[in-house]
């Protein structure tokens, strides 16, 4: 039952003690904010992070060529290593576990104008499965086709940024441009996650057959099966490695000649560090919140030396243990409670004003990317609210066994005893 009486007691010693109520309070309070923060903070860190493997398939497998660095079968080293159509057959026919392999001929700064509208812009002959490797998004007409490439259309697929640049005032499908004045008839436009809206895409086939580059290859870009491990990928990379080492003449061990980028290895390694920073941040934060119990515990102790004789009177007249324990507890919850409350509520608001912050200068970083390469490094810093809730109430039973023990040390204060205490 309520016993209003026991609150008004409560409310009025803390009133008596201002100081030392507030104080004890705000440590409380600055546990909870601290570690509402951290969290926070630490997920704006995350899903930064995040937004940068968006950007490809996590089950990607990028291999570009490179220098040899060690002697092999009496061939010199620093021999440079050129793909051609032997390494698309062999990545299509003899690797097991990917399931999409995209040769790439890239022309870089390509001349793109369609009339008196010109830019420059990266030009890449690929195969269609480039849309499931990068992410792209189709946002009119489509991309480029399997018929594009066996027939070597003249057709590009072209980034918003092209549009931007090169159809301003006009709807880009059905039209042509001019890529190094040979005409291309654009079949569709796409949008990726960040920065990668500046391309020309064109059919592998036709890219080779115009750049007079019959067998020449720049990079692959391949995917694995979804749901592969780690482990698993990264056999299907040292078969890559082995076999292209078979077939180009070098060391296998010779790690700059074919240089292989597991995404799926680097997606993993970035969980596992922020599972760390995860794990760092709420040490730091259970941390604080202990200082903040503790604070309170030894206030209840000073609380009840002083009030030493006032229990011994209760007790004197027939106040049971459990009653005293009950107001020494009750006074610590009180405090913890409105003070997790406060702390937990300033968090969140200090996090969505940082929130709101933040999107706006991500919503710039994001409009410039493309000019002044700005990569996002802070992204919806938000605690969740759920956890915020839980560490309130853990703050709230951890007040409840802090204020146990001075509670348990006035229950067992004899009236005899108290009455003589000075």
């Amino acid at each position: 039952m309520f016993d209003i009486d026991k609150w008004i007691e409560i409310f009025s010693t803390m009133r008596k003690n201002k100081l030392r109520t507030v104080l004890t309070a705000f440590s409380v309070a600055w546990g909870i904010f601290i570690l509402i923060v951290l969290l926070g903070s630490g997920n704006g860190l995350k899903n930064a992070v995040m937004v940068n493997f968006e950007d490809d398939a996590t089950n990607f497998i990028g291999i570009s060529r490179g220098h040899t660095s060690m002697e092999y079968n009496g061939l010199k080293k620093n021999r440079y290593i050129n793909f051609d159509s032997r390494d698309i057959d062999l990545l299509e026919n003899q690797v097991d576990g990917l399931v999409t392999v995209t040769p790439i001929l890239s022309m870089w700064s390509s001349s793109v104008s369609n009339g008196p509208n010109y830019g420059s812009f990266d030009t890449r002959g690929v195969y269609p499965a480039i849309a499931v490797s990068e992410n792209l998004k189709v946002t009119s007409g489509r991309f480029i086709n399997d018929t594009d490439v066996r027939l070597k259309r003249k057709v590009a697929s072209i980034g918003t940024d092209v549009v931007k640049t090169v159809f301003p005032d006009s709807d880009p499908i059905g039209q042509y441009i001019k890529v190094n004045n040979i005409l291309f008839r654009v079949v569709g436009v796409y949008n990726d996650a960040e920065w990668d809206n500046r391309y020309v895409y064109v059919p592998f086939s036709t890219a080779q057959a115009l750049m007079s580059s019959r067998n020449e290859v720049s990079w692959f870009q391949t995917t694995t099966k979804p749901g592969i491990s780690v482990e698993q990928s990264q056999e299907v990379v040292n078969q890559i490695r082995k076999k292209m080492a078979a077939l180009h003449q070098f060391n296998p061990e010779d790690r700059s000649a074919v240089y292989i980028s597991n995404y799926l290895e680097s997606y993993d390694q970035t969980q596992k560090v922020f599972g760390s920073i995860s794990l760092f941040i709420w040490m730091i934060g259970i941390g604080t919140l202990i200082s903040g119990i503790v604070g309170v515990s030894n206030i209840m102790m000073i609380v009840v030396k002083e009030r030493t004789r006032e229990i011994g009177v209760r007790k004197a007249l027939g106040a049971r243990p459990g009653s005293v324990v009950s107001l020494v507890i009750s006074e610590a919850v009180t405090i913890t409670t409105i003070a997790g409350y406060f702390g937990m509520v300033f968090g969140v608001f200090v996090m969505e004003v940082v929130d709101y912050i933040n999107d706006q200068i991500v919503a710039g970083k994001l409009a410039a990317a493309n000019e002044a390469g700005n990569a996002v490094t802070f992204l919806n810093p938000n605690a969740d609210i759920g956890i915020a809730i839980g560490a309130t109430v853990l703050l709230i039973i951890c007040g409840t066994i802090a204020g146990l023990i001075p509670a348990l040390k006035a229950a067992r204060i004899k009236p005899i005893e108290a009455l003589r205490y000075e």
